[in-house]
């Protein structure tokens, strides 16, 4: 009988979200959630395959999860969407959920079989090449790959069924909701029009409710999230194909969820250039607890390389968008993704993404370097830049982005900011509306820098934790002094 679970979960906050979903599924089925090392008798495995190194990673954690000697692993997520050939040899009592649709009716069989079956029944009579599970039906047959490992696939066993909508996002102060899932517009470096190739969206009111149920679970904060959230509402990404060029149904949903009562903050998950539309705008200075913070995909500031990873925006596309956002919004966080080394990346390909970061100055930038993955359109692009200009590249971005964000963050000194506390190892730690990190310290000072606990002008009042109000999950004022390494220093304000 199957009494306790582990999730190992790997990837974007999409697959955050699902492994929450998993979470809750497996609890209100009567397991007990517990870590890894306490030998769960189930393990999931939410998998990622955005990069090779993501496959790798997913691999290595299934690897792990055998140690422990599970009674079933399920491995789920993109990486078995896309192809079962990195899944071999990856042991025994292993199921493959290759289509998401089944993964909770599968879930929900592996309990009911392990649940029913008695803990003397014999093993049932297996026919050549097929190995039947207790109460199986004779066509619930394990794949033997190569390496003779039995490999469950779960895509024709269960009806479609989807996982539970959240009531509660565990052990993190900030909750993610999926809204969408799903992008077909294939961009040529980016695998997940495979893994995730049906664009399809949560109902208004279905987004509503899980976000009215996060609310009274004591999330005071929700990021809506998605594979595509700027083609919420639609069935495809492709903007071609939208009954009009800007899609009404993202910010119409944003207006309704901002006036869910005791919701404090609402984030936006990465957004294409095209996304950000006068009427979205129009949404976000309406209501107090849109937090001024874009996160936009740059990816490249040249036009050509730009055409070459098919992105349906040009840099002065990107430009343009982030002129109207500052012009609507009080010093907004622009955040960005980039990848660098891009096949044909030239030099001057490399200094027009550096000119572009600098001139929008965004408050945080997230650098990849571009790795080839299999059953992509890049895969096969030429030329190849060489791994050590892609790791030169990406250092001198990367110190760029220190700069940048040093630079954002100073702006706001002396001033209030209300600071939603996520940790409080020594002292309350958490992040503004702009979404940069705020460490809450004493007001005493030694010398120039504000005290931490332990240090001489720390209130001992506070003890070794900070007061009830500064607890995980709570918001807090505080004011900006001091800017540091990564991180502004601040000095709580009293309670009201």
């Amino acid at each position: 009988m199957l009494n306790t679970f582990a999730i190992l979960s790997l990837g974007c906050k999409v697959n955050q979200y699902e492994s929450q979903q998993i979470r809750q599924l497996l609890e209100t089925s009567g397991l007990t959630q517990v870590d890894t090392a306490q030998a769960p008798q189930l393990v999931v495995v939410n998998t990622c395959c955005v990069t090779h190194t993501a496959s790798a990673k997913s691999r290595h954690l299934i690897n792990q999860a055998q140690k422990h000697g599970p009674t079933a692993v399920v491995i789920c997520g993109c990486l078995p969407a896309v192809e079962t050939d990195e899944l071999k040899a990856i042991g025994e009592n292993v199921h493959v959920v290759k289509n998401r649709c089944d993964l909770a009716a599968t879930l929900r069989r592996l309990v009911h079989i392990e649940s029913t079956a008695p803990d003397s029944a014999p093993p049932p009579p297996a026919t050549a090449g097929v190995t039947a599970l207790p109460h199986e039906h004779p066509t619930d047959a394990f794949i033997r790959p190569e390496s003779d490992s039995k490999v469950k696939s779960e895509r024709d066993l269960c009806p479609l069924d989807d996982l539970p909508p959240l009531t509660s996002f565990q052990n993190q102060t900030r909750a993610f909701l999926k809204i969408q899932d799903g992008c077909d517009a294939f961009c040529s470096y980016c695998i997940i029009p495979t893994a995730r190739p049906v664009v399809r969206f949560k109902k208004p009111e279905e987004t509503i409710a899980e976000a009215a149920a996060l609310v009274s679970a004591g999330h005071k904060e929700i990021v809506l999230t998605g594979v595509h959230i700027g083609s919420y509402g639609q069935t495809t990404a492709r903007r071609r194909q939208w009954p009009t060029p800007e899609n009404p149904h993202l910010p119409a949903l944003l207006d309704e969820v901002a006036q869910i009562p005791g919701l404090s903050r609402i984030r936006l998950s990465s957004l294409d250039p095209a996304d950000v539309t006068p009427t979205l705008l129009d949404v976000l200075c309406k209501h107090a607890n849109l937090m001024p913070h874009l996160h936009l995909s740059l990816q490249s500031g040249s036009d050509q390389i730009l055409r070459r990873m098919a992105r349906p925006y040009t840099a002065d596309d990107f430009r343009s968008k982030v002129a109207l956002i500052r012009d609507r919004l009080d010093r907004p966080a622009i955040t960005t993704d980039i990848i660098v080394g891009f096949p044909g990346e030239t030099d001057n390909d490399f200094d027009q993404t550096l000119s572009l970061a600098k001139e929008v100055a965004f408050a945080k930038m997230h650098v990849f370097v571009f790795s080839s993955r299999k059953g992509t359109a890049a895969a096969k692009m030429q030329p190849k830049v060489p791994p050590e200009v892609k790791k030169a590249r990406s250092q001198v971005l990367r110190d760029l982005d220190l700069t940048l964000q040093s630079q954002f963050r100073s702006q706001f000194l002396g001033e209030t900011a209300q600071v939603l506390i996520e940790t409080t190892n020594g002292h309350p730690t958490g992040r503004a509306e702009r979404y940069f990190e705020v460490e809450v310290v004493h007001s005493g000072r030694v010398g120039s820098q504000p005290t931490r606990p332990g240090c001489v002008g720390w209130s001992s009042a506070w003890g070794k934790t900070p007061p009830y109000s500064y607890s995980p999950g709570n918001i807090v004022a505080a004011r900006l002094q001091e800017n540091a390494a990564d991180t502004i220093l601040a000095t709580p304000l009293p309670t009201p």
